[in-house]
């Protein structure tokens, strides 16, 4: 660490010659190795409802821009809320030029998403430190050996953890005294949409019906072989993957005439999609990425009143037997299939789904992680 700090000492006078057109107070920053304008997703969630009391600025992993002599991109999404694309080559450089926008080394709070941004705490002051871990992201394809390390670091310098789903809060609890489990929710209203009258997608209503659907990103902890020998099974369902590649390349995908991937789809539009849907699915390896993973797609097709099929994952296992029907291999994931796509199946999920979603809300999860915050004094 003490090294990062000489490297930022070194070229600090070059960088810092850099200024945007206007500094800000912030009252959080916010440091994510998603994209804010990627799959909305927790972090969205979860900020945008933390900018209603405060004006914060959520920043990404530099994207180097030798075009742009700017120290980065910034982008206002609302009057409260800020995005900031940092134009430098690495993390450790995000506090040569952080300054510029803040006018301070002083911030209320920082919020992390992943340690690898920890270097910027040994040249920022917070009044208060939060982790919100939603993955565990050390397991994940293509980490960097020294995150594991870098999450020790943050660990014992953060003053609050929030975890994403049990597993998680399992793990982290063991090695802080300040830890508080806080499962994905759901904006009910927005998914419920998919249950109205709204108009489905020309690229998803012109594919054969049934149709077996998934949102989301795709890539390693998704069960592609799995996906492959089910669609063999089942030539008459049509199985449509909706999102983005991460980390695998198009080439991975199984193709057979009755898997379609229609891409990436913004938040607002997933409704219209998930209409179309007769199962909802969450094919996921059992695989290191997925080990402590609380998807947060299951509660947005119970929304949608969707009837859905997953794989073996701990924390949907524990918290959703109950409704979700829960699959080991290709032989199960075809009979599911057959039985949910059967017109007499009923619905009979659906109270079940009602209960579940009654007790969560993102804006009741948000409200008490702010009353944590709020009781913490540094």
């Amino acid at each position: 660490m003490i090294n990062n700090l000489k490297k930022i000492s070194r070229s600090a006078s070059v960088l810092n010659q850099q200024k945007p057109q206007q500094v800000q107070h912030y009252d959080m920053i916010v440091l994510s190795h998603l994209r804010w304008k990627f799959v909305y997703q927790r972090p969205q969630h979860l900020i945008s409802r933390m900018a209603q009391d405060m004006k914060v600025l959520f920043i990404e992993e530099p994207l180097p821009n030798p075009d742009n002599k700017e120290p980065g991109t910034l982008s206002i999404i609302s009057e409260n809320l800020h995005v900031l694309q940092p134009n430098v080559e690495r993390i450790e450089d995000i506090a040569l030029i952080l300054p510029s926008y803040t006018g301070s080394r002083n911030i209320g709070s920082a919020w992390f998403y992943s340690p690898a941004f920890c270097p910027i705490l040994e040249s920022f002051k917070f009044d208060t430190i939060i982790y919100d871990c939603m993955d565990e992201l050390s397991l994940f394809k293509g980490a960097h050996e020294q995150l594991m390390d870098q999450e020790k670091y943050l660990m014992a310098n953060a003053d609050i953890i929030f975890t994403g789903g049990k597993s998680l809060y399992e793990s982290k609890k063991r090695f802080h005294r300040n830890v508080h489990c806080f499962p994905s929710s759901v904006d009910r209203s927005h998914f419920e949409e998919a249950k109205g009258e709204i108009s489905i997608p020309s690229d998803i209503g012109d594919i054969p019906m049934p149709i077996a659907g998934y949102f989301g990103v795709i890539d390693e902890r998704i069960d592609l072989e799995l996906l492959h020998e089910v669609a063999k099974k089942l030539p008459d369902v049509s199985f449509v993957m909706i999102g983005p590649l991460a980390k695998i390349e198009h080439s991975d995908l199984p193709q057979t005439p009755n898997i379609h991937y229609l891409g990436m789809k913004c938040y607002k539009e997933l409704p219209s999609y998930l209409k179309a849907f007769d199962i909802a699915l969450m094919p996921f390896a059992l695989n290191d990425a997925t080990k402590f993973i609380s998807p947060t797609k299951t509660l947005e097709y119970m929304a949608a009143n969707k009837p859905i099929i997953s794989t073996k994952i701990t924390d949907v296992v524990r918290d959703y037997a109950h409704c979700v029907h829960l699959v080991e291999n290709a032989d199960e994931f075809a009979q599911a299939t057959r039985e949910l796509t059967d017109p007499n199946s009923g619905s009979q999920w659906e109270c079940q789904y009602r209960e579940i979603l009654d007790r969560t809300s993102w804006d009741a999860t948000a409200q008490k992680m702010k009353s944590i915050i709020k009781s913490f004094t540094r």
